[in-house]
This record gives C-alpha cells, sequence and structure tokens, in this order.
C-alpha cells in the first residue's frame, strides 16, 4: 500500500502521469493500473479521467492528504530503525528563503562536525514554495519568516530576528550618515527582490506605512545581482541586516542601519507539526535550538 501511495505522490506533484512514471522510475501503464488498484481498494474515483491528466477529485485530495501523512511516518520508521544499526546517515534536505542564507551556515556547520555522514542539499526558495514543497515530501525542514504570513499545519521554531539596512556605494546618499529612515530610503531609486519573494512584500508594506512610495526600477530573484547593481552606484538595495554585512566590503559597499520604525520580523525553521520526525530532522531540530544564542537579534551595532 505504502508503495503504491508514493506512486500517487509522484502524479500529485508533477500532474502529469508520463512525467510522475519518469520521476518514479516505472512505466506510465504501471502507474496508471496502481491508481485504479487503489481506487479499486479504497472503492472510491481518486483521478479525473480524461485524454490527460485532469486533476483529483475531492475524494482523492483526501487520499492525498493521507498518502502525505503515511508515507512520511513510514520514512521516519526506516530511517529510525537504520539509526539504531549504524551512525546518523543520509541527506537533509533544506528550503531557504535567500535573505536567510547567510545563516544557514551556523546551522549546518555544527551539525555535521557531529554527523559527519550527513549530506545536505538547500535550496533558495520563495516562502509559499518552501511550504509546498515541505506539503509533497521534497523537502525536510525549511528555513523562512515565521510571522508574517500563516503557516498552516506547520510549526516555526524561531532562530533569529530581521533587521533591515540600506546598502548604498560608500560615496552615494547619506555617505556621513549612521542611520537612514525608511522615508528617506525610499525617495531613492531601489533594486529589489521580485514581487513573489516575501522579504520584497514586507519591505514594500513598510516603505509605504513610513509614507513612502517605492521606487523600485530592477527586479530580481537574485541577492547577488542586486548587488552587482548597488555597486555601479546607480541603485540602493534594503536588505536584512545579517545578508547586507556578508555583502559589505570597506571602500566598495556601506550598509545603513533603517529606523523609523524599527522593524523586525522573526526568522526559523519550519517543520512538520507532528509527534515524530525521521532522525535527521529530529537531530537537526536540537542543533538549531541550540544555535539560537548565536542567532540572536541582528543588530545596528553590527554595522
Amino acid at each position: 500500500m505504502i508503495e503504491k501511495l508514493e506512486l500517487l505522490l509522484h502524479l500529485a506533484r508533477e500532474r502529469h502521469f508520463g512525467k510522475a512514471a519518469q520521476a518514479a522510475g516505472v512505466s506510465q501503464p504501471t502507474l496508471s493500473s496502481t491508481v485504479k488498484s487503489l481506487e479499486d481498494q479504497l472503492g472510491i474515483v481518486i483521478v479525473e479521467r480524461g485524454s490527460r491528466f485532469r486533476g483529483f477529485t475531492t475524494e482523492g485530495e483526501l487520499v492525498l492528504t493521507w498518502a502525505r501523512q503515511l508515507t512520511a511516518d513510514v520514512r521516519a520508521m526506516r530511517e529510525e530503525l537504520q539509526a539504531t544499526k549504524r551512525d546518523l546517515s543520509g541527506e537533509l534536505r533544506i528550503g531557504c528563503i535567500p535573505t536567510a542564507l547567510p545563516a544557514v551556515t551556523e546551522l549546518t556547520i555544527p551539525f555535521q562536525a557531529t554527523f559527519t555522514d550527513v549530506r545536505f542539499r538547500i535550496s533558495s526558495l520563495t516562502s509559499n514554495q518552501i511550504l509546498q514543497k515541505l506539503t509533497d515530501l521534497e523537502l525536510d525542514v525549511g528555513v523562512s519568516y515565521l510571522d508574517s504570513e500563516p503557516l498552516g499545519r506547520y510549526r516555526g521554531m524561531p532562530l533569529y530576528e530581521e533587521r533591515y539596512a540600506l546598502l548604498v556605494p560608500p560615496d552615494g546618499p547619506f555617505e556621513t550618515r549612521e542611520t537612514v529612515t525608511w522615508r528617506e530610503a525610499g525617495g531613492l531609486p531601489l533594486c529589489q527582490l521580485s514581487p513573489d519573494m516575501q522579504n520584497r512584500r514586507l519591505i514594500d508594506r513598510h516603505l509605504r506605512e513610513a509614507g513612502a512610495t517605492p521606487r523600485c526600477s530592477l527586479e530580481s530573484n537574485s541577492m547577488l545581482l542586486l548587488y552587482t547593481h548597488v555597486r555601479t552606484g546607480r541603485w540602493a538595495s534594503i536588505m536584512p541586516v545579517r545578508f547586507a554585512e556578508a555583502f559589505q566590503q570597506p571602500g566598495r559597499i556601506r550598509a545603513i542601519p533603517l529606523v523609523e520604525p524599527d522593524v523586525r520580523h522573526v526568522i526559523g525553521l519550519i517543520l512538520p507539526d507532528r509527534d515524530t520526525h525521521t532522525p535527521i530532522v529530529s537531530n537537526f531540530a536540537r542543533v538549531a535550538e541550540k544555535a539560537f544564542v548565536h542567532l540572536q537579534a541582528d543588530s545596528p551595532a553590527h554595522l
């Protein structure tokens, strides 16, 4: 039954019988017969039939919910049993919002120092993509905002508070200032993350609340691209303090703390809200909890 449910999850991810069969490593007739077998066993119609994949029925969506839960439980059981026979090993799949990427090393380094056989696969994703991939069992944990949008059936473990700075060339606007207000920053030509990123939506909201109309003339989903455009002297960018610190270079880039208001958002781990996790996820959460003291609120003094 679990193998059948796993094939069903492939179909839910790909939304196409051929692609789902290829991803699962089976033939398309095998996948189709598996879905039909599940329907016969459960006495319901799971997939809406047609010349191509048309979606899941209402009953099929309910089966998917249970399939995700049961598959995750079985995976956790298998990994826990394996962990009793040998040292912890395997792969930890982490989805992280771009602005929190510099903080990930403060979690992965102490974790691998203890569990040397664990591999990491880290993806830079939007907050919505993280939640979706956690639902589809394509990620084990997420690193994202905890306080600005609903987490649904996931729970958050706070790590640190994100604060913001204005990234400018050293001889650019406000070169003698120690702080800049949000309203002042909003008057500059800005390059920012694209609107599908939660960070961008938050920054635009805070600029409007400060009475500024955002003047964003360049958008990208790459923080590195934003940094290179700030270096040209034609743009400024509003970034989290932790990320701005990573880019700040004396004589080339300056990060000025933003004030009025003093904006903070909580960044943390996102985990499925369940009683049991795989041994890798459980141990990673414990390491993250210990690392929290080293990930305290970003402070303007750091700049």
